[in-house]
């Protein structure tokens, strides 16, 4: 019987330390990070606008994109569609994400920069509300502006990016004055 107590307990201990099926893991390592990318919040919030920037026709460097998120991360445009009066949000994977911009990154060029930045930190955790500006053209007037909320985690020894989910300023709905500065 004490031999049945210490195996259930061992058994315990083993599944306890198991990640359940909700927990997500890192990015496969196929989409090993640049460490420049994700040593900290600057450094993986540049890294997400310069890899989907460039002018029309170049290839983004989609294993550096997919190195920059955690498994299960989610990337979450909302707005309203042509036609629908009702607002809406799309959740895509990286993956969905790569496949819905790569036609455009194909014929328009973008340039996605960011204007301003507020940051709330808690240990491990970190939500960016980073203010975008959108060019075709380096020098250029941005032909969008709006706001990304970026949540990210820090296994550690990396930042990972969670969601990432925006929204476009219109002229009915202008970015306030404390998210320009």
């Amino acid at each position: 019987m004490k031999h049945l107590v210490i195996v259930l307990l061992l058994a315990m201990v083993a599944v306890a330390q198991q990640p359940s099926a909700t927990e997500q893991t890192p990015a496969p390592a196929e989409a090993m990070a640049k460490p420049a990318d994700v040593q900290s919040i600057d450094a993986i919030v540049h890294a997400l606008y310069d890899v989907i920037s460039g002018p029309a026709g170049q290839a983004r460097d989609w294993s550096r994109f997919r190195s920059l998120f955690h498994e299960g991360a989610r990337l979450i445009p909302t707005g309203k569609r042509p036609g629908d009066p009702q607002m809406g949000a799309r959740v895509l994977t990286p993956e969905q994400y790569v496949e819905r911009a790569s036609p455009f990154f194909a014929k328009e060029g973008f340039y996605e920069n960011e204007a301003s930045r507020k940051l709330e930190q808690f240990g491990n955790i970190a939500h960016v509300f980073s203010t975008y500006e959108s060019r075709h053209a380096q020098g250029e007037q941005p032909f969008q502006r709006g706001i990304n909320s970026i949540q990210l985690f820090y296994d550690g020894s990396r930042w990972w990016v969670m969601t990432v989910m925006w929204d476009a300023e219109t002229p009915q709905k202008p970015i306030p004055q404390k998210y320009l500065e």
